[in-house]
C-alpha cells in the first residue's frame, strides 16, 4: 500500500526551510570592586630563639619568623615592614647589647599564600644587614621590609631570618625584648 499526501488544493509542498535567527543583542556586565584593609593575616608568631649553652665565646643564634601580609586595599600602593624592640633583659637586668638582633641578607621574596593570586613585594628601599632598633624604651621603628607601589597586592609571606648575637662575656638567664612590627601603606 501506498501513501499519499494530499495537499488541500491550491497549498504548494514546503521542500526546504530556512530559520533566520535574531540579531545578536548587546548588554553589558558590571562589578565594583570596594577595597579591604592592609594588615597581617596572621598576627606575626613570638620569637623564640633556641635555648643556647654559654661557653665563653660569641655565638649567633637563627630563627625564621615568617610574616604573612594582607593587602587587599586594591590601591598599589606598596607597605611597609617596620621594627622596633626593647632590649634583651632579664628579671636582675642584665641586658645584651642594643643592636644584637639583625637580619644578614634580604629574604627571600614573598610567596603568594596557598590558593591565593598575588603579586609580591620585591625589597627595594632597605639596606641589609638590617639591625633590629633596640634600646630600654623602643627606638623609633625602621623598615625591615617593603613592597614598592604596585607590588605586595594579595596575601604572601616573607620569612626574614633573624639573628641574635649572643656576646661571649653574656650573663646566664633568661632575656625578653617587647617587639613591635608593623605593616604600613606606601614605598
Amino acid at each position: 500500500m501506498k501513501l499519499r499526501t494530499m495537499l488541500p488544493i491550491g497549498a504548494a509542498a514546503i521542500t526546504s526551510l530556512l530559520l533566520v535567527a535574531a540579531p545578536a543583542g548587546a548588554t553589558t556586565a558590571s562589578e565594583t570592586l570596594t577595597a579591604g584593609s592592609l594588615g597581617f593575616a596572621t598576627t606575626p608568631g613570638t620569637v623564640t630563639f633556641p635555648a643556647t649553652a654559654l661557653n665563653g665565646q660569641d655565638k649567633a643564634i637563627n630563627f625564621q619568623q615568617p610574616l604573612d601580609i594582607a593587602d587587599a586595599t586594591g590601591s598599589g600602593a606598596g607597605w611597609n615592614i617596620t621594627a622596633t624592640s626593647t632590649l634583651f633583659k632579664t628579671t636582675s637586668g642584665k641586658t645584651l647589647p642594643a643592636g644584637a638582633t639583625t637580619v644578614g641578607s634580604a629574604p627571600a621574596a614573598p610567596a603568594c599564600d596557598t590558593n591565593v593570586t598575588c603579586t609580591v613585594g620585591g625589597n627595594t628601599t632597605v639596606a641589609f644587614p638590617y639591625t633590629l632598633p633596640a634600646a630600654s624604651t623602643a627606638p623609633l621603628a625602621t623598615k625591615l621590609y617593603n613592597a614598592p607601589a604596585n607590588t605586595g597586592m594579595g596575601d604572601q609571606t616573607v620569612s626574614p631570618t633573624l639573628t641574635l648575637a649572643i656576646p661571649g662575656n653574656a650573663y646566664a638567664g633568661s632575656y625578653t625584648s617587647t617587639w613591635t612590627l608593623s605593616l604600613v601603606s606606601g614605598p
